[in-house]
């Protein structure tokens, strides 16, 4: 798996912050995400795929297998 944040897109909601907290995490001054880790441990990719589906501003992209 490989995540990967179109930042221009993002809108600070937080929710995949609250779906994955050892991906993913915010910016203090504007909420944007920071990627903690870019190709998470497989224990955390149920976590990650929530986190892209609830993302209202669709930023995030997962890629599996061999598109990762």
């Amino acid at each position: 798996m490989h995540i990967s944040i179109d930042f221009d897109k993002c809108c600070g909601a937080g929710q995949c912050v609250l779906a994955a907290p050892d991906v993913f995490d915010q910016r203090d001054e504007d909420g944007v995400v920071v990627l903690l880790d870019a190709e998470p441990p497989k224990d955390q990719h149920d976590k990650v795929h929530e986190a892209a589906a609830v993302c209202p501003a669709a930023a995030i992209q997962v890629l599996v297998g061999d598109n990762a």
